[in-house]
């Protein structure tokens, strides 16, 4: 099991967390964390977007007509 200390909501301040045993097959990486003081779960994951470019959300410039 891996450990390390992060913030716990229940128990209001810094606590060490621990990986328990993972049934998915993560390892030491498995995204489910356990405090160890009091038993609250967190999941700790990363995910990816694209980010439009700016320019591509620019509307076109507003076209003069002659009068």
């Amino acid at each position: 099991m891996s450990e390390r200390e992060l913030y716990c909501d229940t128990c209001e301040g810094v606590e060490p967390f621990e990986a328990p045993p993972c049934a998915d097959g993560h390892g030491a990486d498995c995204p489910e964390l356990v405090c160890t003081g009091c038993g609250a779960a967190v999941l700790v994951t990363t995910f990816a977007f694209h980010l439009k470019r700016a320019n591509a959300r620019r509307r076109p410039a507003a076209r003069r007509r002659a009068a």
